[in-house]
């Protein structure tokens, strides 16, 4: 569910006033790395993200490819950008679905965030498939997107931990876990800063890949001839989310 844990405290990725660009080249600067950046987008959704070309953006904007560079060293950093905008775009989301629902049932607080990431993710399959698809070949992601990767994860537990402060999701005993496996969520309540147990944390995880799992298959095709789409996709996702609600309460 996290990448890392060490810093996940200051998740965030959203650029400070500070951070701004003040200059007439700098300003010039940001808005044509916006643009490489849509065509990007674009070049993405058309063919692929094994076939991103810094190239073929360049002539398509009208650059050298040697003017390109300047902007994206290299087609990592620009992936990495893409992976960034990516993550920051779906923690928002979720944090957002987090946020108005605090008054609101852990059941609710869950379906909130769910379908807020479901949305996200129709929205913008390209860029859900860049995240949580298969990884692009030859890219590894830097440290940088471990913040952003992190937002939409930390939404998840702060729902849950008020669930568990609140009494709405029992504790259910001492699952069997190996000594690794309970050294990393010790890693874990101490990089994200909740108290949520063991058992809570497995069952997390558990409804965090039934909502993702839930997600990939629909958005890649696996349910086609199986469930039709429209209602009936609808209907099967808040059938499933709220099991996995259910499930996150250990009443079950």
């Amino acid at each position: 569910m996290l990448a890392s844990l060490s810093q996940l405290q200051h998740a965030g990725g959203m650029i400070s006033d500070e951070a701004a660009p003040r200059t007439a080249r700098e300003r010039g600067r940001a808005e044509l790395t916006t643009h490489i950046l849509g065509i990007a987008r674009r070049h993405l959704a058309e063919h692929g993200a094994a076939a991103l070309s810094l190239r073929a953006i360049a002539r398509e904007i009208g650059m050298s490819s040697s003017a390109i560079y300047r902007y994206f060293p290299s087609r990592d950093d620009l992936f990495t950008a893409l992976v960034i905008e990516a993550y920051d775009a779906v923690g928002e989301v979720a944090e957002a679905a987090e946020a108005e629902t605090r008054r609101s049932s852990l059941p609710t607080r869950w379906s909130a965030l769910a379908h807020a990431i479901r949305d996200w993710a129709k929205a913008h399959p390209h860029a859900y498939a860049l995240v949580y698809g298969s990884p692009v070949p030859g890219y590894e992601a830097p440290e940088a997107t471990v913040d952003p990767a992190a937002r939409g994860p930390l939404a998840m537990l702060r729902i849950v931990e008020k669930g568990v402060v609140d009494g709405q999701i029992e504790a259910g005993g001492s699952p069997k876990l190996s000594a690794k496996v309970k050294a990393d969520f010790v890693e874990l309540r101490a990089g994200a800063g909740v108290a949520i147990p063991d058992a809570v944390l497995t069952r997390t995880f558990q409804a965090w890949f039934a909502l993702f799992g839930h997600i990939s298959w629909e958005l890649f095709g696996h349910l086609h001839g199986v469930i039709t789409e429209g209602d009936a996709a609808d209907d099967l996702f808040d059938s499933q989310m709220r099991a996995a609600a259910q499930l996150l309460t250990g009443r079950a």
